[in-house]
C-alpha cells in the first residue's frame, strides 16, 4: 500500500494544496510545516506553470507570482528536499502541476528525482485517462502514484478510470475551473457511490470548498477533502505572515471532518 493510500487508514484526510513560490520557497515551507502541525494529511504541492488550463484566477495569479519571483521546477525540488531532510515533514507530497512541465523537464528526470526526495505522487489535471501512459508507465517504475480525476462529465467512463487508479482518486465537485464556491451543486454522492463501486482506492472531493460547513458535508460522502484556491488566497494576503494563519485555517477544516 502506498503512503498515500495510507494516509487515508486514519479516518478523513484533509489535503491543501499550495502554489509553491508565492510569495516565495521559504514562506511556502513554513506553510507546509504548518499544515503537518495541523493536522493535513497529505500535501499537494503546486509547481506554478505559465498556462494553468483548469486554475480560476486565484490560482493563476499566484502562478504568475511565483515565476515572475523566480520559482522553477528545480528550485521546488530543493524545497522538498528541506522539507524532508531539514523541517521533518513525514506527510506525503504530491505534485500538483500540467503536462508540459513535466515532459519538458524529462518524465524518467523528474520521476526519478521526485521519488529520491520523498514525493509520494503527482496529479496531472490535462492529462486525460486515454493519454495517461506516458506518464503512468514512469510513474509505475518509480512508485509514485499519478493520480486520477473523475469530474461530473466522466458519466460511463468512471468505472474505467477508477480501476486503474492509484493513491486516491481526485473527485472534482464542480465544472470549470478552481476557485471558491458559495454553494457546490453537484450531485457528490452519486458520484462517490459510482467510484467506491468501482474501486477501493479511496476518492477525495475538491474544486469550490473553502469553508469547514462545505468541507464537512463533502466529507460525508467521501474519504477526504481537498481545499486549494482559499489557503492560496490566505496566503496572497498575509504574504511572508501566512504561514500561521494557513495552519489556523487547515485546523479548522481538520476538526470540521473528523
Amino acid at each position: 500500500m502506498s503512503n498515500i493510500a495510507k494516509a487515508f487508514e486514519n479516518g478523513k484526510a484533509f489535503i491543501p494544496f499550495i502554489t509553491c513560490g508565492d510569495p516565495d520557497l521559504d514562506t511556502t515551507a513554513q506553510c507546509i510545516v504548518e499544515m503537518q502541525k495541523n493536522g493535513a494529511s497529505i500535501v499537494e504541492l503546486g509547481i506554478p506553470f505559465s498556462d494553468p488550463t483548469a486554475e480560476g484566477p486565484v490560482i493563476m495569479e499566484a502562478s504568475l507570482r511565483a515565476l515572475t519571483g523566480g520559482c522553477t521546477t528545480d528550485k521546488v525540488f530543493e524545497m522538498v528536499k528541506r522539507l524532508r531532510t531539514e523541517l521533518g515533514v513525514t506527510i506525503p507530497m504530491v505534485f500538483m502541476t500540467y503536462a508540459n512541465v513535466v515532459f519538458s523537464y524529462g518524465i524518467e528526470r523528474f520521476c526519478q528525482k521526485a521519488k529520491e526526495l520523498g514525493v509520494d505522487g503527482m496529479i496531472l489535471p490535462d492529462v486525460p485517462y486515454e493519454e495517461k501512459d506516458e506518464f503512468d508507465a514512469i510513474c509505475k517504475k518509480y512508485d509514485l502514484d499519478l493520480i486520477s480525476l473523475i469530474a461530473p462529465t466522466s458519466n460511463e467512463r468512471i468505472s474505467m478510470i477508477a480501476t486503474e487508479a492509484s493513491g486516491f482518486i481526485y473527485i472534482v465537485s464542480s465544472l470549470g475551473v478552481t476557485g471558491v464556491r458559495s454553494k457546490i451543486t453537484t450531485d457528490v454522492a452519486a458520484l462517490c457511490t459510482a467510484v467506491k463501486s468501482a474501486t477501493n482506492v479511496p476518492c477525495a472531493i475538491g474544486f469550490g470548498i473553502s469553508t469547514p460547513e462545505q468541507a464537512a458535508a463533502m466529507a460525508k460522502n467521501a474519504d477526504g477533502v481537498i481545499v486549494g484556491s482559499a489557503i492560496v488566497k490566505i496566503v496572497a494576503q498575509y504574504g511572508k505572515d501566512a504561514p500561521a494563519h494557513v495552519g489556523e485555517y487547515v485546523k479548522s477544516i481538520v476538526d470540521a471532518i473528523k
